[in-house]
């Protein structure tokens, strides 16, 4: 069995970088609530697979107590009592004899704050949960083990997030923001497809500047930080790549040192929440790189590549992307085995890891890769023990991709309860493309499609809403006057040579801001890849992930960032945009409008793909006010070319 690396000195050190070890005593009086989480075995002969995980504290007081004790109590009958868990390396196999302090059995290990213990009691020979304890989490063989929080410092928690309030940029590291050379390592590639420098420094660096403050984000997704293979991949397109993005995963109990230290990532996620800033990572559950020591001793954790017809099974050749048995078996190529979650084993060791990083980074939530290409029982595991373990003050964000049209197969993995919250809503983004950025059709249709995919996804849901991510060409040349790109183009074509330039004209630039004002006033977590808040040029992979740009913007990159930072404020300020529900009031071939409402607020949003001004049809007459140019206005008006107009009754 595989278990965690990080040593006590290694804590330290994160601890110390985080200016965490100003510490005064604590006055703690420990019982049932006092947790934080690790892995799970009700079996003496198996051991967790993520026992030992170190997680660093969140920096909530001014003076935290990182280090304390805590004592579990059994209110039962027995001869002798021991406690196993995770609260020391070998918590698990000798454990912790209980003592009889009057009616009670005592244990008392020392903890971390906030840390999280997952344990049980063994009276007589008998493994059980705790039966004074409620709080339970699988322990993978079928029955529960307890689990319990540690205080040290009875600090306040970070004030709980609603995920509908969440305004989300996707940070990819290696192409952000280099704030350390020392850590640059390129492997020789072409530059496009090679490591690029951009690391945790360079981020934390940004955060603290406040670029995301001011932007008005509230939440980051940032691609796997976990260790990629070093060596070279030869693509589909003949050329060879790197792991820059993260979706090679070779040693998962490491993090990449490229893009720096698990130390710089702790700090990166501190900086973050002391912003009031969430982090979401990405997961790649899927599969491993070959180079991984994981397929090396457990092959029998991954489907072979074989098709059973004498050829390989590779996703889209020798197997297929979408059959329903063939999409969970293939290899989206011939490096990266593919994980057969059938086994209970492989998925017991995949969700173990998974829970152990989102406690070992404080992370909030998850963002989960190629969900169609999994069993479905590896959500439903990590759901139910995320619940046990991980989700105290704050709900842990779980969204998946499946990059598909079709809205039931997207679907079938929401439910809050058991599976995913929400899942980013590809559907959506090619209705926009379509009809608002290449003009095609009505808006009219729009409108009600729109209608009816507002609550398609079930009570609960949190979609996330996008029109760019790094799997499609940038968004910018969609909107131009003569679109470069189809609403499924993946924009290869253009990856390698005649790479598309910024646009000539603010054209682009306006209607992109239309598109964005659809996102920011509708349900779900509206999304901004990094550099579409400027319109930063690139064709498909790997041209749509050209290093962030710091200076030298144009005036219309300069004017689309500054509509963004509109629109987030706009929708921070309105519950209804956020919460509310739409009605569409109007509609013509070039605009639409529709009210999103809620108690106590209503907000009214017209918007404008023509190059021609246009009457906003719908609004009813009345004063406003305008919120984009904060300006009053009365109905009936007009709405300028490619242009939103977002009013509230005066």
């Amino acid at each position: 069995m595989l278990r965690s690396s990080t040593s006590r000195v290694t804590l330290v050190a994160m601890l110390l970088a985080l200016g965490a070890l100003a510490g005064c005593p604590s006055t703690q009086q420990p019982g049932d609530d006092d947790v934080i989480d690790a892995a799970v075995d009700a079996d003496p002969d198996a051991l967790p697979i993520d026992a030992g995980v170190d997680a660093p504290p969140q920096p909530v007081c001014a003076q935290p107590v990182p280090t304390c004790t805590v004592t579990i109590r059994y209110q039962g009958a027995g001869a002798t009592v021991n406690l196993r868990g995770d609260f020391a390396p070998d918590g698990w196999t000798v454990g912790v004899p209980m003592t009889r302090v009057g009616a009670a059995w005592e244990a008392t290990v020392p903890a971390r704050d906030q840390q999280v213990i997952v344990y049980k009691l063994v009276v007589d020979g008998t493994w059980m949960a705790d039966p004074g304890n409620a709080r339970t989490t699988p322990d993978g063989f079928g029955g529960r083990n307890s689990v319990v929080r540690v205080d040290c410092d009875q600090c306040p928690p970070r004030p709980a997030r609603d995920w509908r309030d969440a305004i989300l940029y996707f940070v990819m590291v290696d192409r952000f923001a280099n704030g350390d050379p020392a850590n640059d390592m390129p492997l020789g590639l072409e530059p496009p497809a090679d490591y690029r420098g951009g690391d945790f420094v360079g981020l934390r660096q940004q955060i603290e500047a406040g670029y995301f403050t001011d932007l008005g984000v509230n939440t980051l997704w940032l691609t796997s930080p976990l260790d990629n293979a070093d060596g070279r991949g030869r693509g589909s397109d003949g050329h060879d790549y790197s792991g820059y993005h993260g979706y090679w995963p070779k040693d998962l109990e490491q993090i990449e040192r490229r893009i720096g230290t698990e130390a710089e990532l702790a700090a990166v996620i501190a900086a973050a929440h002391a912003r009031g800033i969430d982090v979401i990572v990405d997961y790649a559950m899927n599969h491993v790189h070959s180079e991984s020591p994981l397929y090396t001793t457990h092959r029998d954790w991954f489907w072979p590549n074989d098709n059973g017809r004498g050829g390989d099974c590779v996703c889209g050749a020798g197997c297929s992307w979408d059959d329903l048995a063939e999409r969970k078996r293939c290899w989206f190529t011939s490096y990266l085995p593919d994980f057969d979650f059938r086994n209970a084993d492989a998925r017991r060791w995949s969700v173990a890891n998974a829970i152990a990083w989102a406690q070992r980074l404080g992370a909030d939530g998850y963002r989960l890769d190629a969900v169609k290409h999994i069993e479905d029982a590896w959500l439903t595991d990590l759901r139910a023990r995320l619940d046990g373990e991980v989700e105290w003050d704050q709900p842990f964000y779980l969204v998946g991709e499946t990059y598909t049209g079709d809205r039931d197969l997207i679907k079938a993995y929401v439910n809050p309860q058991t599976m995913l919250d929400g899942q980013f809503d590809f559907p959506l983004r090619a209705q926009i493309l379509a009809t608002v950025l290449r003009r095609q059709g009505s808006m009219v249709d729009l409108g009600n499609w729109m209608k009816s995919n507002d609550t398609y996804y079930g009570a609960g849901a949190v979609m996330s809403t996008f029109i760019g991510n790094h799997d499609v060409p940038r968004v910018i040349h969609i909107a131009e006057d003569t679109p470069l790109f189809g609403d499924w183009d993946d924009g290869k074509g253009r990856a390698w040579s005649n790479q598309p330039g910024e646009p000539a004209n603010q054209r682009p630039f306006e209607r992109l801001g239309v598109a964005f004002a659809l996102l920011f006033t509708s349900p779900g977590v509206p999304l901004i890849y990094y550099g579409d808040e400027i319109g930063l040029a690139g064709a498909g992979d790997p041209d749509n992930r050209r290093m962030m740009p710091w200076s030298g913007y144009s005036t219309d990159q300069v004017a689309l960032r500054e509509r963004l930072r509109t629109l987030a404020r706009i929708r921070t300020a309105h519950v209804a945009l956020r919460r509310g529900a739409r009605t569409v009031l109007g509609g013509t071939a070039e605009v639409v409008t529709y009210e999103m409402r809620a108690p106590g607020d209503t907000v009214i949003v017209v918007l404008n793909r023509s190059d021609t001004a246009q009457a906003a049809v719908g609004v009813p007459a009345g004063s406003y006010d305008e919120l984009v140019t904060q300006q009053a206005v009365s109905a009936p008006l007009s709405v300028p070319a490619r242009s939103a107009l977002i009013l509230t009754p005066r």
